[in-house]
């Protein structure tokens, strides 16, 4: 058997000083984060500590945990199985969904297992995996919507070229680079959150971990991570909204040349449900952030984040579904019943 060839040890102590020269991490950081995994744990406030409340939210939480995701399947399935919705926008709507599916999942489980546990604890480990899939999924989402409506662009502002721009090749494109993008600054935020120490009142204003509540319970320097946020801000979030304005005022301006009363109607039904996406996601978003950064109400700041991580993947389903898959559903439902 052939021994498997290592790098030497003068390559690993050049990739070592390489990464501690980019992200200055000393031994002792990483020792203090080792440590911090068995004896740190955080505090969900959530929404309320009201005993008599938490039988309630156990089934608020339930019932829009079992919509969005019911929903979403039912979504994926009624596209996967139709040969007419094989088309660039519902292949993004499919990815948008099961997205939304594992967006929700990163959040909601252990809310209901605090909830009927009356345990508000969450451990190191767990929190950073939230934080982790939390910017993760939250940034495909972001371009997953601008994909959509760059779809739409096209659809609507060069219609004869839409098969030839939008081709399979550069939709799973789209995909790849956006999953990239995402798992990259998600990856680098959790690595950057490890070199941070947490001393007490490890109190969280939400009812998961979110970044930005995170960085603010350190007793550690905190001036890298705040840049980070500042760059996840604006690539993962102010890039792909700057794309979907940019986009809605070529699409504005074109179906107002449109010489057709039905043609504008039927132009303009077709962004409707992508237009009503976009602007609660990204305006609850917007609100979640505000309210992080000026304000320390616990709970404003904990409605806020369950109007931003929760509710739009529930409505989701019903925006889209109500108008185009109806029909695939109403199919895949005959199919199931034979």
């Amino acid at each position: 058997m052939q021994t498997p060839s290592f790098p030497n040890k003068e390559l690993c102590a050049s990739v070592i000083y390489l990464l501690t020269s980019i992200f200055p991490i000393s031994l002792s950081n990483i020792t203090e984060s080792e440590n911090q995994v068995g004896t740190v744990e955080f505090l969900l406030l959530g929404l309320s500590d009201d005993p008599d409340l938490q039988t309630l939210l156990f089934g608020l939480f339930l019932s829009m945990y079992l919509v969005t995701v019911l929903g979403k399947l039912l979504i994926i399935m009624a596209i996967s199985s139709d040969s007419y919705l094989h088309t660039p926008m519902y292949f993004f709507l499919c990815n948008l969904s099961f997205n939304d599916i594992c967006f929700i999942y990163t959040t909601v489980p252990k809310i209901l297992v605090n909830i009927q546990r009356q345990n508000k604890a969450i451990s190191y480990t767990d929190c950073l995996s939230q934080v982790c899939f939390g910017v993760g999924f939250a940034g495909l989402e972001n371009f997953l919507l601008a994909a959509m409506v760059y779809d739409r662009y096209v659809a609507i502002c060069h219609p004869l070229r839409y098969s030839v721009i939008m081709n399979l090749h550069l939709c799973v494109l789209l995909i790849l680079l956006s999953l990239t993008i995402s798992v990259v600054y998600a990856l680098l935020q959790s690595f950057m959150l490890l070199r941070l120490s947490f001393c007490t009142d490890l109190e969280i204003p939400h009812f998961f971990c979110e970044l930005v509540q995170v960085i603010k319970l350190a007793c550690s320097d905190t001036l890298l991570n705040n840049i980070l946020v500042y760059m996840k801000t604006s690539i993962l979030g102010v890039l792909p909204l700057l794309g979907i304005v940019f986009s809605y005022i070529k699409i504005v301006s074109s179906i107002l040349q449109m010489p057709s009363a039905g043609r504008k109607s039927k132009a303009f039904s077709t962004c409707g449900s992508h237009l009503s996406v976009v602007s609660l996601f990204f305006g609850r978003g917007l609100g979640v952030y505000i309210s992080s950064a000026v304000t320390d109400l616990s709970r404003n700041t904990a409605i806020a984040s369950v109007m931003y991580s929760v509710i739009p993947p529930m409505l989701n389903p019903f925006i889209y579904s109500l108008r185009n898959t109806k029909k695939a559903l109403m199919k895949l439902i005959q199919m199931s019943t034979l």
